[in-house]
């Protein structure tokens, strides 16, 4: 199984034979890498990530992040890997070697991120904000303010955060309460109290680069109202270096089910009246500016529920493997019949196979999305720029939500093949589990997803985005019509793909009649639904793109089937890949339709039924 975090061989598999990413690489900006360049540069990022980050993931659980005498420390054994990783060049590969990047493609990066999530995804954290951090500041920031902070956190020597969540505002950013005064130097003091955030104290680093969402006073209240700014740790010297304190104070830390490698904390920021901060951008477009941050960040967390999904599935089936207990059903009541290794077991295998599935259906879709990105820098007409950017709006939302919830369920199916040692510390997948639930929560829970998938993304650009989508699946299910090997899984995603338009048809005309509470109550229920049609979409054409090479293996050989793929990696390899596609379209899309027609008939018993009815 390799590596036992993430299998390498499938990500390659996305990116080269699905994605087609070697065709990016003769185009600007990816012109200076060959297929070779990022095959060694993913192969690296396995070693830092299997060799130096995973070794951390039981004692950075075990020790987490301390705070005391108003501080916060991380686990010891963070420090070192956490310098490795940046004088690596690891914190920012996808971004322009203007910024100390590499330039290389965002599929890859994703690959990267997958890794080193897999490994520990609360060290992952600190990077990642770091880097969004600096992707703020390089998009908006002035040419003072990028030398003054920006270069320093690319480079790993500062970290970031972004400061939204308030006590009394929770996922309401509008009602936060945090106001900047102006001053005469035109700099502003801030006051006010931010919880939840991820990064927010440590010791890793010297300085700490607070990104604040916060009113100026006077400005008008909701969300129009809001301005950002740049809020140091440590006031920042004219010859760069960290200063005095800012008046930036930890209120504690959180203790939480997971991540505890992650210091979480609430900051109290201007508790003396000091607290210095300067806009970035323009007043008043503050949360304009941070979404920028807040969408790369829930593409991270839904690469989390992809990661973590993964490194537990990893294990699942290693252990399946060794784990011998039982015999072989077929041998019935046979007292002569030898115990076999559990991956034997109907029940165990059917397990497997549903995680392994959705695994690969993860990493396609989460790849998917992100060469959205690095073909919209490549596209040679505006329209088609258009189309890659309306993907990635509209895909973003799905990833986050889709992925994580998927992603507890697959880490909590790798529970159930280790039995009973699963849920004991002494195996990783119970902390797979408790690292895993986090993530359908923050960056905006999955409720919040599914509604701006509903109420927002659905009908962005006129809907344009979701048919140009739909395009795509449609002209594979043509394809597949001829494949004798698929084309039944190609009529389930078929049958699927018009149970999901007939239910957009069927939100629209429930908001044109003035019933807007349908779409919402239902949104969480269609945003998975939207999401397994994707991820059925992309496993059928990986399974027609494995087919054809898995006949080029196979005419190599002349050994039965049974014995080439055991002796033959790649061709157990793409019969894996097959096997996916087909069971997903039989144990999920042909659930579809039942799902979508559960919704039209329309039920409102949650909005119904009394507050009181709840309590008793």
């Amino acid at each position: 199984m390799g590596n036992l975090i993430v299998n390498t061989r499938d990500q390659q598999f996305v990116l080269f034979e699905q994605l087609g990413l070697e065709k990016l690489l003769q185009e600007e900006p990816f012109l200076y890498f060959t297929k070779s360049d990022l095959l060694m540069i993913m192969g690296e990022a396995e070693k830092l990530a299997v060799n130096v980050i995973a070794p951390t993931l039981k004692e950075s659980d075990r020790m987490g992040c301390k705070f005391q005498d108003g501080k916060v420390t991380v686990p010891d054994c963070f420090h070192e890997p956490f310098k490795k990783y940046c004088a690596g060049g690891w914190l920012n590969p996808m971004d322009d070697p203007e910024v100390g990047g590499q330039g290389i493609p965002f599929g890859v990066g994703f690959a990267l991120t997958e890794l080193f999530g897999a490994a520990n995804y609360s060290f992952a954290m600190y990077p990642g904000l770091t880097h969004g951090t600096a992707g703020l500041l390089h998009s908006f920031g002035t040419e003072e303010q990028k030398r003054r902070y920006m270069d320093k956190l690319y480079a790993g020597e500062w970290t970031g955060t972004m400061c939204l969540t308030e006590p009394g505002a929770g996922s309401d950013v509008g009602a936060l309460k945090t106001a900047a005064k102006k001053m005469p130097d035109g700099n502003y003091l801030i006051s006010g109290t931010k919880c939840f955030i991820s990064s927010g104290d440590h010791n890793l680093t010297p300085n700490i680069i607070h990104m604040v969402l916060a009113r100026i006073e006077g400005d008008v209240p909701g969300t129009r109202g809001i301005s950002i700014f740049i809020v140091p740790k440590y006031r920042v010297r004219v010859d760069g270096s960290a200063g005095e304190e800012n008046d930036v104070a930890t209120g504690g830390i959180e203790h939480k089910m997971g991540i505890k490698g992650s210091a979480t904390a609430t900051l109290n920021f201007g508790e003396n009246g000091n607290c210095i901060g300067e806009l970035l951008g323009r007043e008043r477009e503050g949360l304009k500016i941070m979404f920028q941050m807040m969408n790369e960040a829930r593409l991270g967390t839904g690469m989390q529920g992809l990661a973590l999904a993964s490194a537990a599935y990893e294990h699942a089936v290693s252990y399946a493997r060794e784990r011998i207990q039982g015999t072989a059903i077929q041998e019935g009541k046979n007292p002569e019949a030898k115990p076999v290794a559990i991956i034997n077991h109907p029940d165990i295998r059917r397990k497997l196979l549903w995680m392994k599935a959705h695994v690969e259906g993860m990493r396609s879709l989460c790849y998917f999305t992100a060469c959205s990105f690095d073909r919209a820098r490549v596209a040679r007409s505006e329209e088609e720029k258009r189309q890659r950017e309306g993907l990635l709006d509209l895909l973003t939302p799905i990833v986050k939500a889709y992925c994580s919830d998927k992603g507890m369920l697959i880490c909590s199916a790798a529970m159930d093949v280790y039995g009973g040692y699963g849920y004991c510390s002494e195996y990783p997948v119970e902390q797979y589990l408790r690292d895993e639930k986090i993530a359908t929560i923050y960056e905006g829970t999955n409720g919040i997803q599914a509604l701006d998938l509903v109420g927002r993304k659905l009908g962005q650009n006129k809907g344009a985005n979701v048919m140009h989508m739909t395009g795509l699946i449609k002209n594979k299910i043509d394809r597949l019509q001829s494949s004798p090997d698929l084309k039944n899984a190609a009529a389930l995603l078929e049958e699927a793909l018009k149970a999901l338009l007939e239910t957009m048809n069927f939100f629209a005309a429930a908001g044109k009649n003035g019933d807007f509470i349908l779409p919402v109550l239902n949104a969480s229920k269609f945003l998975e639904i939207f999401g397994d049609v994707l991820v059925g979409y992309l496993l059928l054409d990986a399974a027609e793109i494995a087919g054809e090479k898995l006949k080029v293996v196979s005419a190599a050989s002349s050994l039965e089937q049974k014995v080439l793929f055991r002796e033959n990696k790649e061709a157990a390899f793409y019969s894996g890949r097959i096997a996916s596609a087909k069971f997903f379209a039989a144990d999920v899309l042909a659930t579809v339709r039942a799902r979508c027609e559960s919704i039209k008939l329309a039920d409102k018993s949650p909005l119904e039924m009394s507050e009181e009815a709840f309590a008793y």
